[in-house]
């Protein structure tokens, strides 16, 4: 089964009520938050993972939502579908996906458009993409040293065994609101009705439900006091170091030409380097001169099936690649030495697109030319010798 999910719905229809008069005529979920909506960091940390397409769960201020989301995703560096699911009354989290239920994928993700947990998403895939039919929700857990305040977790190895309204003075697993959802659960829930009290405990019953711990910030925005805080913490956490990676002969043997499936070889330590950069909290990209493209070797559609296949497998082991770039051109091509390393175009792109700052950024190469477009673009240039990647980058996201 592939690790990556290509849809991801959001619970947007939350009256607001403790917020008051801030959330009068705006979502919660799109309250600004470090000068954009607090949804727009969302979504681009949705992107990340290899979602393609975000299905808003919504009812309350839904045609303001609308036009939010709108401005939100024509700012996005990806290009993501959006899609919206108006619930007719006052429908609960789980009736929320009832009345969605004709727009959802066989697999989807679910989060809260009111929280942010900055967590490795990608070991989810990782676990959902192991487990068996039988297993209808993966969950993503965290541990709190008090959960006197939270519902409570209980695993039995990753199998969830229980669900408690409330937990006690102690360390514990508790819900972070980020699921991995099989369609058939709809077939058990009424149209009116609540994921986390009504639904997710019978199928845990079941022996259906199973749980990833993640770790990281956290952050709900509920409340007066946490929406503020929020806007003091998130930027800062979401502005995220980047690792830029060479293709051919960094993470992938260098056969010469590469372009189809069946000539790609890992280099070894290559997927669990950009899984230790992920878990780090840091963006991943690739850049690749592909001059096989205009030479006719193969085309850009091969390399992009290539790289959805690359970027699967690099999920499959827990990590992500955020984006790539490549260079189709000729190296005599006009124009091309701007683009192409060792010209810094690719890397300047992705710094513009993520709003990266290239002081915190690094690129890992094997090639004189990596180095090269790396100090163009004003990013520190490590040239990899060959061996371990995951060797070579560890000292490097210290």
């Amino acid at each position: 089964m592939k690790a990556t999910v290509r849809q991801m719905a959001i619970l947007a229809g939350g009256l607001a009520t403790r917020l008051g008069a801030i959330s009068a005529e705006t979502p919660k979920a799109a309250l600004p938050i470090g000068g954009r909506p607090f949804l727009a960091w969302q979504m681009q940390e949705i992107s990340r993972f290899g979602v393609e397409e975000i299905l808003f769960l919504c009812g309350h201020l839904s045609d303001r939502l609308r036009d939010i989301v709108a401005d939100i995703a024509a700012s996005l560096p990806k290009k993501l579908r959006i899609r919206f699911s108006e619930e007719p009354v006052r429908a609960g989290t789980g009736g929320a996906l009832f009345h969605a239920r004709a727009m959802l994928d066989a697999r989807f993700l679910l989060c809260n458009g009111d929280s942010f947990f900055d967590t490795n998403l990608a070991a989810l895939l990782a676990d959902a993409a192991g487990d068996g039919r039988d297993v209808l929700a993966r969950m993503v857990v965290r541990e709190v040293a008090d959960t006197s305040r939270f519902g409570l977790v209980t695993r039995d190895g990753d199998r969830v065994s229980d669900f408690a309204e409330r937990g006690g003075a102690h360390p514990g697993l508790i819900n972070a609101g980020i699921y991995l959802l099989d369609r058939r659960i709809i077939a058990g829930i009424p149209e009116i009705c609540s994921l986390e009290r009504d639904v997710l405990p019978s199928l845990a019953r079941a022996g259906q439900v199973r749980a990833s711990i993640g770790a990281g910030y956290f952050i709900d925005i509920g409340i007066p006091d946490d929406l503020h805080r929020a806007e003091q913490e998130l930027p800062a956490v979401l502005k995220r170091r980047a690792l830029f990676l060479d293709r051919d002969g960094t993470i992938n043997v260098d056969y010469g030409w590469v372009g189809s499936r069946p000539r790609w070889e890992f280099v070894a330590g290559a997927t669990a380097a950009i899984r230790m950069a992920t878990e780090a909290g840091w963006h991943v990209f690739i850049v690749t001169n592909q001059s096989g493209i205009a030479r006719g070797y193969y085309g850009v559609a091969d390399v992009a099936d290539l790289h959805a296949w690359v970027a699967d497998a690099v999920r499959q082991h827990g990590g992500t690649i955020d984006d790539v770039r490549i260079a189709p051109q000729h190296p005599d091509a006009p124009g091309a030495d701007g683009w192409r390393k060792p010209g810094p175009g690719m890397l300047r792109d992705l710094l513009r697109a993520w709003q990266l700052d290239p002081g915190r950024a690094i690129l890992v190469g094997d090639q004189p030319t990596d180095i090269a477009a790396a100090q163009a673009a004003g990013i520190a240039g490590h040239l990899f010798p060959g061996g371990n990647l995951a060797d070579f980058i560890a000292p490097l996201l210290k």
